[in-house]
């Protein structure tokens, strides 16, 4: 099989979707990678490093889709790479498709194999490939969070951590799932005073355990969250339902109440934003501002560290790649339950459900397909 690595065009994404060290992986295996020209370059791998591992450079985009039988990616293709895909050939990368219909408007026209890093998901209920991300753009929250309250960047002017005689910042984590639970760490070894608010009781008792006194965990309710809203100075969102838009937890009315100049990041903005007002923003121009609250929204955090990020997301990745490129797609999802649920349209056809309701569009059993 044939493997594509395609630059990242996306406004401000560094990352790319496969180390060299995947990619002598994959040369050993007898797969053929082709790498476009720089295309790791932003996350310091170059393409001799790609050369030396056995990969093949070449000059264009538009050859890599080409001659590729699967195109690695790490964000959804944009829409100057729509007509680049083509029939069955599989696409392989974070789609998030709840957030944007034109993209699956535009997937289902190609009749490729989208398969969703996202959407895969291991017997416990977990995503495997979502998680490194999860971490890298849940520590990246607080650090992002804490930098827009300083008065210059347009927040409060307070010090996350406090200092002597001074209170520290009051954050509030909502979603107690892998990157909330990141950013919850990072705010607590700040120094702030942090509260996490999650629906799932279990959930929240392994997070007292985690945290000990450290942490305020709260049950998550209409009124937990517009309660601590009003007292935080840094509110974090970071609830996921897999494949489907995210809840709003905070409305438009409800920054009225919150504190002047307090700093909102929008960690599920990926899957359309936790909050009423949330709209994706980039690295270049991250936050705005909406009735005196920041709002941060940027839809590739992890973008920002391509180095870490890369590695991560090919550590977590690779397996699956090898196991698809050995058995082909439906041999592949046929004996793997896991990339089975990461198929979101085969061939046309949308098979992935909370899609389908998000979008009112026919849901097609995928093992009808396979």
């Amino acid at each position: 099989m044939v493997i594509g690595i395609p630059k990242e065009i996306k406004n401000n994404e560094f990352r790319v979707s496969l180390t060299p060290e995947g990619a002598s992986i994959l040369s050993t295996k007898g797969f053929t990678v082709l790498v476009e020209r720089n295309a790791g370059k932003n996350s310091n791998f170059l393409n001799k490093n790609y050369e030396k591992a056995g990969a093949t450079i070449v000059e264009s985009r538009n050859e890599v889709f080409r001659k590729s039988d699967m195109i690695l990616k790490v964000k959804e293709p944009i829409e100057e790479e729509y007509d680049l895909i083509r029939e069955n050939q599989i696409v392989f990368t974070y789609f998030h498709f709840a957030s944007h219909r034109p993209l699956l408007d535009a997937m289902i026209k190609s009749k490729s194999i989208c398969i969703a890093y996202e959407t895969v998901q291991d017997k416990k209920g977990a995503l495997p490939l979502l998680t490194p991300m999860s971490e890298v753009a849940g520590r990246m929250a607080t650090q992002e969070g804490a930098k827009f309250l300083e008065k210059p960047m347009g927040g409060r002017g307070i010090l996350l951590g406090g200092v002597t005689g001074v209170d520290p910042a009051k954050v509030l984590v909502i979603g107690g799932g892998i990157s909330g639970t990141e950013s919850a760490k990072m705010a607590v070894g700040l120094g702030a005073d942090v509260t996490i608010l999650d629906t799932n009781r279990e959930r929240l008792n392994e997070l007292k355990n985690l945290f000990g006194s450290k942490v305020n965990c709260i049950l998550s309710t209409e009124e937990s969250i517009s309660k601590y809203a009003k007292e935080s100075d840094l509110i974090i969102g970071a609830v996921l339902i897999p494949g489907a838009k995210a809840p709003k937890l905070l409305t438009k009315n409800s920054l009225k109440t919150l504190k002047y100049r307090c700093v909102l990041v929008d960690i599920a903005i990926d899957q359309g934003g936790c909050f009423e007002t949330s709209k994706p923003t980039t690295h270049e121009n991250p936050v705005y501002v909406i009735d005196d609250i920041l709002h941060y929204c940027v839809a590739n955090m992890p973008g920002a560290v391509p180095y870490t990020s890369t590695i991560a997301l090919t550590n977590v990745t690779l397996p699956y790649v090898i196991e698809i490129a050995e058995k082909g797609w439906e041999e592949a999802s046929k004996s793997n339950d896991e990339i089975k649920t990461g198929l979101n349209i085969v061939k046309g056809k949308v098979v992935n459900k909370n899609i389908s309701e998000c979008f009112k569009t026919e849901y097609h059993i995928p093992d009808s397909l396979i």
